[in-house]
């Protein structure tokens, strides 16, 4: 048991040694006792002794009232009293702690033990159990040290009872405290078959089942619960290894062998959410050990009901995965679900082997579109106060006249009706006008402040319910029928970063001093290919323009000649990544990214080789790393250590994360040196060869795999905005600061290894209100925190990296000259 201090924010989590330490820590928020959030409404209890002891004063570290909750009389051993706390939504629970009544050294009432129920409904009460299957958790020993228990599993509930227990009739007193997160994945239960075991003859090898699942199960099938598919800890490469500490092989996994009962050829799972969501996409981590004959699956078919009476939609979403072969990694794989609409979906994943394993499932979901209802809202609103002025205006026409107007009154009644209709044709215009004027708006600069001192002028305020549309904060809709007026609100500048994809839905990088408005194929220095050496091995990608292929190039070392960049093959066929573009699209893009690449030459970016332009479709050659991205190498890793060497565990050691870190900033200062600007750096746009050198590259947005690390704004672009600057997000302004500001967050992705998104606690929409805060520079904006692996002066550099103002930015020359040193330390 640990003496636990809630971190305050930018979290810092302790050493990370796994997946799951991080991700429970970064889930240790006080929920609200000891602050006052919880109201004292929501707090309540099966009896109480006095006024002064009630439910309301069970509040960590306060003495109001008596000091604590104490219940009616003397605690028996079979009592079952319990404190009951409403958290107002469903939270991802994760810490308990407890003190005793001590009330300013009056009093010396605690409970040495006590259970926990939970409920998500506040009908259905679960009681919460550890993995060894213990109900009861250790209490207190004296009334004023604290006690925190961490919840293994962590719990998804709504109410929380805490039950003192007692050997011998005593007074018992408590006082909480809540720990946790809220639980935005809105996932209340999930049903699936039973997990199976996997046998040898004469000895088990693992039991794949749900041991933490809260719901019931009959005729081998769970149903109404969640478990171990949303307790926050991945499983290993390796299914027979675990997390846990005493537990069995197998444990991290719910997993189906494929021809058994119920799972020939596919696994069914229904998942059901507490409201209606606009689904993105679902994560799914999965095993890919296949050398025990597990894989991930190879297909995934997904239907949805919008309402809970209503019955599945007839057009599901199907998805198909690419399997590895050469990977036995373990990972996520993210469906995309299509911004469907649904409370329920129901998941059919279909075996690409003998067995199929899952840790754990989530979903992301966006808002779902309120437009149509808002504007019909407003017209409803607006056409109510038009039919009651005209009424007022026509008092012959009234709502409670029973009787038929007489025939003196017809032309009246006619007139009446045609106001009306003219008045909500202006109206209808005139909102669809403000809103066309406030997404078009351009920003207006003070040409008095400096750059950074950027404002917009929000002078459409005639029609305040239109001028709310389009804006990424809340606070924007200040304006007033009456005025105009200069706010210093940010906003999404949507208009200005739609091109921000390439042709293939990949970055294309900004060259401001490169002119290439007019090219034709005839333009491009780089060699023409023979389409038909080109040997299709598999789909690495596609975007909205293109498609991006891993392929066999026959022939192509003596096609390049010598001084070909490609290294020696041993004999191997020689693999390359193939853009191309759809045929049925205009190519002058194409074309124009392909003159950029062209004049690429640095060992720290990929390389164009050649192209097939000749004819349709339009192809671009590349060098291809056999090692991946970086961010699936690192996050694949642990650091080294004498248990790294001693279980052949892979591993990196802080000289290779500051290495690879060199020669990132190598490769952007090469491009910044070009005037060209990336857009789009993060770990996952950076490749690995056989020697393990670091190729910036920039496929990265056109692969399903990071498709939750961008954001899509109104169906046209996705935005990588985690990675973004302030002033490209608000401001659509794409600059070498830029750069540097997504460098800074790339370092940090390094020196986490990866095993984390940055501002993984907030929103898509948070982390545009973040930038908000940067853009009004008060202080209050957000940090990521600093990686426990990362040394002092390096979590400096990037702070320098995140500095508001752009002049206050390291260049990446400085970077690099000043990350170089450390390499040999």
């Amino acid at each position: 048991m640990d003496i636990y201090i809630p971190p305050p924010p930018p979290l810092t989590c302790s050493v990370c040694v796994c997946v799951c330490v991080c991700v429970l820590a970064h889930c240790r928020y006080a929920l609200g006792m000891e602050d006052g959030r919880i109201r004292d409404q929501d707090i309540t209890a099966s009896s109480h002794w006095y006024q002064t002891t009630g439910p309301q004063y069970a509040r960590f570290n306060r003495e109001d009232g008596d000091g604590a909750w104490c219940p009616e009389g003397q605690l028996e051993p079979t009592d079952s009293q319990y404190l009951q706390v409403d958290l107002g939504r469903l939270t991802f629970m994760t810490v308990v702690g407890t003190q005793g009544r001590f009330a300013r050294n009056s009093g010396n009432e605690f409970a040495r033990a006590y259970r926990l129920n939970y409920s998500r409904d506040g009908v259905t009460w679960k009681t919460w159990k550890n993995r060894l299957g213990s109900t009861v958790m250790e209490g207190n020993r004296n009334a004023y040290t604290s006690v925190i228990n961490d919840l293994h599993p962590p719990i998804v509930t709504r109410y929380v009872r805490l039950i003192p227990v007692t050997r011998v009739s005593t007074t018992v007193c408590m006082r909480v405290e809540l720990y946790g997160c809220q639980w935005d994945d809105g996932l209340i239960s999930y049903d699936a078959p039973e997990g199976q075991l996997m046998m040898r003859p004469g000895y088990l090898i693992a039991s794949l089942n749900d041991s933490t699942y809260d719901g019931t199960h009959e005729r081998r099938r769970l149903s109404g619960g969640l478990g171990q598919l949303t307790d926050g800890v991945v499983g290993l490469d390796d299914f027979l290894r675990s997390r846990q500490y005493h537990v069995w092989p197998g444990y991290d996994y719910l997993g189906w062998r494929n021809d058994s009962a119920g799972t020939q050829g596919s696994v069914e799972m229904e998942f059901s959410f507490e409201r209606q969501k606009n689904f993105t996409s679902m994560k799914v981590h999965s095993n890919n050990m296949f050398s025990r004959g597990v894989k991930i699956f190879s297909s995934v078919t997904c239907w949805f009901k919008p309402r809970l009476t209503a019955g599945w939609g007839a057009e599901p979403v199907v998805f198909k995965t690419v399997l590895d072969d050469r990977n036995p990694s373990a990972r996520y794989v993210t469906v995309p679900l299509n911004q469907q609409t649904a409370t329920s979906i129901r998941c059919r994943f279909t075996f690409a082997d003998v067995w199929m394993m899952f840790s754990e499932i989530s979903f992301q979901s966006g808002k779902t579109n309120t437009n149509k209802q808002t504007n019909t809202q407003t017209s409803v609103h607006l056409s109510s106060n038009v039919i009651t002025l005209v009424f007022l205006l026509c008092p012959s026409v009234h709502p409670s006249a029973s009787a038929p107007p007489d025939d003196g009154k017809t032309p009246v009644l006619i007139g009446c009706l045609v106001t009306i209709i003219l008045l909500l044709v202006l109206i209808i215009f005139f909102i669809l006008w403000c809103q066309y004027v406030c997404k078009v708006l351009e920003k207006v600069r003070n040409p008095a402040a400096n750059q950074s001192n950027l404002q917009r002028l929000t002078c459409v305020c005639l029609c305040p319910l239109a001028c709310g549309g389009g804006y990424a904060e809340p606070d924007v809709t200040q304006c007033t029928p009456h005025q105009c007026f200069h706010s210093d609100a940010p906003h999404y500048a949507e208009t200005d970063i739609v091109r921000l994809q390439g042709v293939t839905g990949s970055n294309m990088y900004a060259v401001p001093a490169l002119t290439v408005d007019s090219l034709t194929r005839k333009d491009i220095s780089a060699a023409e290919f023979p389409r038909q050496q080109l040997i299709f091995r598999e789909k690495l990608g596609e975007g909205q323009f293109g498609e991006v292929h891993l392929c066999e190039a026959e022939g192509l070392p003596e096609f390049l000649g010598e001084g070909s960049p490609l290294p020696e093959r041993d004999g191997r066929a020689v693999l390359v990544a193939v853009k191309q573009l759809r045929a049925d699209l205009n190519g002058n893009d194409f074309l124009k990214e392909i003159k950029i690449m062209s004049r690429l030459n640095d060992a720290n970016i990929i390389r164009l080789l050649c192209v097939c332009v000749t004819s349709d479709p339009l192809c671009m050659v590349t060098e291809y790393m056999e090692n991946g991205d970086l961010h699936m190498f690192l996050s694949q890793r642990e650091m080294e250590s004498t248990l790294t060497h001693a279980n052949n565990i892979p591993s990196v050691s802080l000289s290779d994360l500051l290495h690879m870190s060199v020669q990132i900033s190598s490769g952007m200062a090469y491009l910044a040196s070009l005037n060209f600007v990336h857009r789009d750096l993060a770990s996952r746009n950076c490749l690995l060869d056989r020697r393990l050198t670091i190729k910036i590259a920039d496929f990265g947005m056109s692969r399903n795999l990071y498709s939750s690390d961008y954001y899509r704004i109104q169906g046209r672009a996705v935005l990588p905005i985690r990675w973004m600057a302030w002033e490209s997000i608000l401001l659509g302004k794409f600059t070498t600061a830029s750069d540097v500001w997504a460098f800074g967050v790339t370092l940090w992705e390094i020196f986490t290894l990866c095993k984390e998104q940055p501002y993984s606690l907030l929103s898509d929409q948070q982390v545009i209100q973040n930038t908000g805060e940067f853009f009004r520079n008060q202080g209050r904006q957000i940090f990521l925190y600093a990686p426990p692996l990362c040394p002092p002066s390096l979590f400096e550099l990037m702070m320098r990296c995140w500095s508001r103002d752009l002049p206050d930015r390291p260049t990446f020359e400085g970077l690099f000259q000043a990350l170089r040193p450390h390499v040999h330390q």
